[in-house]
C-alpha cells in the first residue's frame, strides 16, 4: 500500500503546476492532502477528481483557508469528517477514512505563526487533539495519520535549529507534546523509523533561497501505530518538482492495496 500526504498550498495552485500528472505515476492507493484552499463548488474540473480515485473533499467556512481531502483507491468502509470540535471542526483540519481494521487520515494542525493568537490556538488544538490520539490508540484500530503537522521535532528536521528555538513550530512546549504523543501515548513517527538521514525536509520558506540552498523543516509527518510502523517499508521526499511550498512524503507499507 502506497500513501502520499501533501500540503498543496492551495490545491489550484498546485494542479498548475503539475501535481496531479506526478501522482498519476505513483501508483498511490490513498492520498491525504491539506490545505485545498477551496470550496468544493470551485472543484468541479476533471483534473479534481483523478480517474481510479474515490476523492472527498472538506472545506473550511472561511474561503480560500485550510481545507483538506482523501483520494482512495478503494471506496472507503466510512469517511468521518472532523474532530467533532465547534472551535476547529469549521476550518476542516482533519478527515479520516476507514477501510476495516486500518484508518487513514488527513491532518492539518493549526500554524502558529502569525501572532499569539493563532498560537494559542494551535495550543488548543494540541489538547483536543491529544485526547482524540489517546482515544484512538485505545480502540486497537490501526492507523496512519498523514499531514502537516507544523512542528519540527528535533535539531535533525530542521536547517537553523538554533535560531529558530523561539519560533513557532519547533517551541519546547510544541516538540514536548510530540515527546508525549511518541514516548508516552505511543504513537510512531513512521518515516524517521526508516529514515535517519538529515536534511530530509519538507518545507521551505520563499525567503532568501531557501528552496534552492535546502533551508528547510520537516513539517510534514505521517505517523502511525505501533503495527503499521512495523509494516513501512520505503519512504522518501518527493523533491525533484516544486508544486507548492511543501514536498510530498511518499510511504510504501506491507499491507494488501485491496
Amino acid at each position: 500500500m502506497r500513501i502520499v500526504n501533501f500540503n498543496a498550498n492551495g490545491i489550484r495552485s498546485a494542479a498548475r503546476k503539475g501535481f496531479f500528472q506526478w501522482l498519476q505515476a505513483q501508483g498511490a492507493d490513498v492520498v491525504c492532502i491539506q490545505e485545498t484552499k477551496a470550496q468544493v463548488h470551485q472543484l468541479k474540473d476533471e483534473i479534481f477528481h483523478p480517474r481510479g480515485y474515490h476523492c472527498t473533499y472538506l472545506d473550511a467556512q472561511k474561503k480560500g483557508y485550510s481545507g483538506v481531502a482523501l483520494y482512495c483507491r478503494r471506496p472507503p468502509d466510512e469517511v468521518i469528517a472532523g474532530l467533532g470540535s465547534e472551535d476547529f471542526d469549521p476550518e476542516a483540519r482533519y478527515l479520516e477514512a476507514r477501510f476495516g481494521g486500518l484508518s487513514v487520515a488527513s491532518v492539518y494542525v493549526p500554524s502558529g505563526s502569525s501572532g499569539e493568537v493563532r498560537q494559542a490556538a494551535k495550543y488548543r488544538f494540541l489538547d483536543l487533539f491529544m485526547e482524540r490520539l489517546r482515544q484512538a490508540r485505545a480502540s486497537g484500530r490501526e492507523y496512519v495519520l498523514c499531514g502537516d503537522w507544523n512542528i519540527a521535532h528535533r535539531p535533525i528536521d530542521l536547517r537553523n535549529w538554533r535560531s529558530n528555538q523561539r519560533h513557532s513550530g519547533f517551541l519546547p512546549e510544541e516538540r514536548a507534546w510530540l515527546d508525549t504523543l511518541f514516548d508516552e501515548v505511543g504513537w510512531v513517527d513512521a518515516f524517521r523509523r526508516l529514515v535517519q538521514a538529515p536534511e530530509e525536509y519538507t518545507w521551505w520558506s520563499h525567503r532568501g533561497q531557501a528552496w534552492s540552498k535546502n533551508v528547510g523543516w520537516r513539517l510534514d509527518y505521517q505517523v502511525t501505530t505501533p503495527g503499521m510502523a512495523q509494516r513501512a517499508r520505503a519512504a522518501f521526499v518527493h523533491r525533484a518538482d516544486r508544486f507548492s511550498d511543501h514536498a510530498p512524503v511518499v510511504m510504501d507499507y506491507d499491507v494488501p492495496a485491496s
